[in-house]
């Protein structure tokens, strides 16, 4: 007798495995989580020159369990002026999207020689097929979409829950700053949905991986597909959306003491700790999969749906590295700059690039042609709208400039244009200040 169906081809073994797949997804990522945050700290001292931590644990392993630790004997404050009710659930709001995100994030599996990543588990379950994921969802991108926006109620609710100015500022800024980038974000990943032509995340791994012997199709990665640009402007907006140097205005401690988490303490800011660098391995994990093929790679040992994991956690690796290089290295920019550069820069050209892409993909499979030969067919996409895209540009430039002026002009301001010192200016600095009275420097025994 088989096991009583709940529903329509699903039974208690369905779920008994699905929860058993989001405990181990859930140790993964606060495994990882852990691991992350000691890469971070050794990768920016060596960067620094500096040593890091060394002491707690072979290498230092064992700090973020300590200070993990030493977080939740603290005391445990609320301000008098807060809202309880959202200071008490902001924390979670931030955590729990990260987590959810990563669920459909495909970590392993044999996608060599055709195969398409599955794996059999036999047992008193009963013998099934599964991915190396928590869930398949035929819409997972969209998925992820939502679970980023949804990731910046727990700051905004948290900067305004405190009931102090400067986390509502901060949550101000986010709330700006989501907005801004999920436009450019949307719009790269949008080009790599008209590539992949689906919305799961293991269809997309399944056509990065394409038929080759040994399941490394690199030319068949999204990240030369799409034309590279989208990859681009999705890992500066993710960065962004990340809250990451050099884009963390909401954490900007020089005028915001430590922006929306400012009135946190113990069991509360490790939360926010742990989101925040939980979503950085989730979004590492997103790019990997979106334009690096996921776990899809060469078999290199005869290890199966391990081999696939290893992929995948090299690929994630070299994304790590790069968002602790980026903080090590970039200093913060401004916030007018933060906002040029997403309504500016990124959401015009991933724009661009998204209908240039329509084109060609129109021109390959004949639905759109000028002539009898594809080439020229091809050329022709890419003149006009490359073209297009140079006086769209200008014009954008002249529009940005106009604007700027009128407003000095407001003001009753003008603006002026630098000019870098030449020599002779130098020179007659030099003198100038050399003769000025009161300067011994020059005259003799006056030295001083």
């Amino acid at each position: 007798m088989g096991h009583p169906f709940l529903n329509d081809g699903v039974d208690f073994g369905d779920v008994i495995f699905a929860v058993i797949m989001a405990v181990i997804a859930l140790v993964v990522t606060l495994v990882m989580t852990m691991l992350m945050v000691w890469f971070e700290r050794k990768v920016v001292s060596r960067l620094q020159n500096r040593v890091g931590p060394n002491v707690a644990g072979p290498f230092g392993l064992f700090q973020t369990l300590a200070d993990g630790m030493k977080l939740l004997f603290k005391e445990d404050l609320i301000p008098s002026k807060a809202d309880r009710v959202l200071f008490i659930l902001a924390p979670f709001l931030a955590v729990v999207p990260a987590f959810l995100t990563f669920t459909v994030v495909p970590i392993a599996g044999d996608f060599s020689n055709g195969k398409t990543g599955t794996s059999t588990l036999p047992g008193f379950l009963g013998s099934r097929e599964f991915l190396w994921q928590v869930a398949d969802l035929p819409m997972g991108i969209l998925f992820f979409l939502a679970m980023s926006s949804l990731a910046v109620y727990g700051t905004v609710l948290a900067g305004y829950g405190s009931g102090s100015k400067y986390p509502l500022i901060s949550s101000i800024r986010a709330t700006a700053q989501a907005i801004s980038y999920e436009a450019a974000l949307g719009l790269s990943l949008a080009t790599v949905l008209l590539v992949s032509g689906t919305l799961s995340t293991h269809g997309m791994v399944m056509n990065q991986a394409g038929d080759s012997l040994l399941g490394f199709n690199f030319t068949g990665w999204n990240v030369v597909t799409t034309g590279f640009i989208p990859f681009v402007v999705f890992l500066i907006a993710a960065t962004a959306e990340l809250n990451r140097p050099p884009f963390d205005l909401v954490e900007a401690e020089q005028e915001l003491v430590g922006g929306f988490h400012t009135e946190y303490s113990s069991f509360r800011f490790a939360l926010f700790f742990l989101a925040e660098f939980m979503n950085t391995v989730t979004m590492g994990g997103i790019i990997v999969t979106l334009f690096f093929g996921g776990p899809a790679g060469p078999q290199l040992l005869p290890i199966g749906a391990a081999m696939g994991f290893i992929w995948f956690f090299m690929k994630l690796l070299v994304f790590l590295f790069i968002f602790v290089w980026f903080r090590a290295t970039l200093p913060r920019v401004r916030y007018d700059q933060l906002m040029d550069l997403g309504w500016k820069v990124l959401i015009p050209l991933s724009l661009g690039w998204l209908i240039m892409i329509g084109g060609i993909r129109l021109v390959s499979s004949g639905d759109m042609s000028f002539s009898d030969s594809q080439f020229v067919d091809f050329a022709a996409v890419l003149g006009v709208g490359l073209t297009i895209g140079v006086l769209a540009s200008f014009l954008l430039m002249a529009a940005v400039r106009t604007a700027r002026d009128e407003r000095l002009a407001a003001q009753g301001l003008v603006e002026v244009p630098y000019l870098a010192p030449t020599s002779d200016i130098l020179a007659e600095a030099t003198n100038s200040h050399a003769g000025a009275p009161g300067d011994q420097s020059g005259s003799t025994g006056g030295g001083h």
